[in-house]
């Protein structure tokens, strides 16, 4: 019988081992996740060693894994009857931290002859070692396949290990712990207890295909299902069972909107099952609400609320994404971004986009719907996902000045006047105030349908798009309208020009008094029945983007903006009379003040000091109804 003897760990020892004991691992009951994987490699590689093998038969049948509790000793043992090692392998993949036993056993199968490349957990070769997080002295038993001797390795942790040899029945590997104490406010769990054993593999490996099974006293209890329903072939699936799991990875128990099942194959392979639900959650407008997309390699768990697979516009989707290529970090705890991560986000999104623009075309009183729950975040990828932009637009609705119902920017398109250059649009707080705008009177009289914007996403999105379909987008409330063409362009052009001169005194009057508040006040196009309203130039911020950029932190200076009045109006028209009559009377800067207050309440703005804006009308109906009743004194 071979001697015990003792080795130093590789790869800088006790030191390196501390480490991974206390930075890699964030969660303590990852342990158990990693050694189930390690037993379910052993057994894959079992299973991939009989088919060349057939008389590795017998040792693949009833292959498991088995977990086995001893209270009074406080252990824990998780033993497989997979593929199993011989001394050097023990020497090799765990006297050495880092060194991944499952790493090698795919680059040795990826040169055999028959090609033959396994799907294994197991990549980094550290999983073994977050035993050392819970337990005070970890043993472990293996016989290889085709071999009779078994060999024990044994190590408190220390730095050093020990090898003798061991006795095993069969083919297989036994890992025993010898727990630590359970202390839940260092987050150490009582893993000598079935019920916290339960909850471990039920959250991190329900799904993993060998067998789970929890010795009893009186008889062994299967802890996983082994089915993952996004393996399975959708007709296979009822909606029953789609519903159930919606409801587990959601927790929303109500039912999905949409269901979507998408896999690929190639040099980037996973499987997701996607939902989207009927009602938005509460915390979808809280940045540090969850994703909802689970990420499992290989059917074992990794993470939830993965938010490398899926973009900040889609938060809302629910589901799972199951891989074979991601690569994790050295804790598998943390995705790390590169081409396979790329491709499964890229995916993801073209699987949820093409959903949404079949359910707008077949069924849009569906679409109607999910929109008026989502569309507001989905808005949010016309300005972040530039690649996906044109095919967001497309999928995108919009309330409409002419139309009940929610309209889509090709529909606009098609519904243009001939004379009509633009798809005009307008921002705001509400639709309800919109629709009151004095900026879509001109508008409104040719006939001219106008996108009625007011969702706050509205102000950004619209900052970058220029044109749809060959279409510039052009807002109703900066620069000039420049609407019609032909003759009424210039009768329009010549109107403006004659009603310029005619109030260029009062206009000078007004931006005196109004200098700090306007950059210029002038006649108006756009106007038809309001007396005045605030416009930008081309490229001024609106008010509601200016003021969403100072809630977010931003520190702007005061945009001024253009004050138009309208020279058809009768108090535009009763105030250049009463300045030509007298320019220094005092009531033309309280008409001033008046008329750049209302074009803020007409627009939704707030008013700066709504006291004094509130003392002045006051003032100015007093003098209304003293001149009324001075000429109709028996009224």
């Amino acid at each position: 019988m071979a001697e015990r003897e003792t080795f130093a760990f590789q790869s800088e020892g006790k030191e390196l081992l501390e480490l991974m004991v206390h930075s890699v691992y964030s969660n303590k009951d990852i342990f158990l996740r990693e050694l189930i994987s390690n037993a379910s490699d052993a057994l894959d590689k079992l299973r991939l060693e009989s088919l060349t093998d057939p008389e590795l038969a017998g040792d693949l049948a009833g292959g498991e894994i088995r977990l086995i509790v001893d209270r009074e000793r406080r252990s824990l043992t998780v033993a497989d009857t997979g593929i199993g090692m011989n001394r050097e392998d023990l020497v090799n993949f765990l006297g050495t931290i880092a060194r991944s036993g499952s790493r090698e056993f795919v680059r040795l199968a990826r040169e055999r002859a028959d090609g033959v490349s396994p799907e294994l957990i197991g990549q980094f070769g550290v999983g073994f070692y977050a035993s050392f997080m819970v337990a005070e002295r970890v043993d472990v038993v293996s016989r290889k396949i085709r071999e009779t001797e078994a060999w024990k390795w044994s190590s408190s942790g220390d730095g050093t290990y020990a090898i003798e040899e061991g006795e095993r029945d069969r083919p297989g590997t036994t890992v025993t712990l010898f727990l630590k104490p359970a202390d839940e406010e260092g987050g150490m769990g009582d893993y000598a207890d079935p019920h916290v054993l339960r909850g471990i593999v039920k959250r991190y490996s329900d799904f993993v295909p060998w067998p789970i099974r929890l010795r009893g006293k009186e008889e062994d209890e299967t802890l996983n299902s082994m089915q993952a329903i996004w393996t399975r072939p959708e007709g296979e699936v009822t909606e029953e069972e789609f519903e159930e799991f919606y409801h587990h990875v959601s927790h929303d128990w109500g039912k999905p909107g949409y269901r979507m099942t998408t896999r690929a194959e190639g040099t980037t392979s996973y499987r997701a099952l996607l939902f989207i639900p009927e009602r938005a959650p509460l915390d979808l407008f809280i940045r540090e609400g969850k994703r909802g997309i689970a990420l499992y390699i290989r059917r074992v768990f990794i993470m939830h609320d993965c938010t490398e697979l899926i973009p900040e516009y889609l938060r809302f989707l629910r589901g799972v994404v199951d891989s074979e290529d991601l690569p994790l970090n050295i804790s598998r705890e943390i995705l790390q971004k590169d081409r396979a991560s790329m491709a499964i986000r890229s995916g993801l999104v073209r699987k949820v986009l093409e959903t949404l623009r079949t359910s707008l075309a077949k069924d849009r009183e569906k679409y109607r719907s999910f929109w008026k729950e989502f569309g507001a975040v989905l808005k949010e990828g016309i300005f972040s996902d530039e690649k996906n932009r044109t095919t967001l637009l497309g999928v995108s609705l919009f309330s409409s000045s002419t139309e009940a119902d929610p309209v889509t920017l090709e529909e606009y398109v098609g519904r243009m006047k001939p004379d009509q250059h633009a798809i005009w649009y307008l921002t705001g707080s509400s639709v309800e105030v919109i629709k009151g705008s004095p900026h879509l009177e001109v508008l409104a009289a040719r006939g001219y349908e106008v996108l009625l914007l007011s969702d706050p996403v509205d102000e950004l999105w619209t900052q970058g798009v220029t044109e749809f379909q060959g279409k510039p987008l052009r807002s109703a409330a900066k620069g000039d309208p420049e609407v019609g063409g032909g003759e009424d362009r210039e009768r329009a052009q010549e109107a403006r020009a004659a009603a310029a001169g005619e109030f260029a005194a009062l206009c000078r009057v007004l931006q005196g008094f109004l200098d700090k508040d306007v950059k210029e006040v002038r006649v108006s196009e756009r106007l038809t029945s309001s007396p005045a309203c605030l416009v930008g130039e081309v490229h001024d911020m609106t008010p509601q983007l200016e003021k969403l950029l100072r809630h977010m932190g931003r520190d702007l200076p005061p945009v001024k903006r253009v004050l138009e009045i309208n020279p058809g109006h009768p108090v535009l028209r009763g105030l250049r009379d009463l300045h030509a009559a007298d320019a220094a009377d005092p009531r033309i800067e309280e008409f001033a003040q008046v008329l750049l207050g209302q074009a803020r309440l007409a627009e939704g703005t707030e008013l700066p000091d709504p006291a004094t804006f509130s003392r002045q009308v006051a003032k100015l109906l007093e003098v209304a109804l003293a001149v009324r009743r001075r000429e109709s004194p028996g009224a």
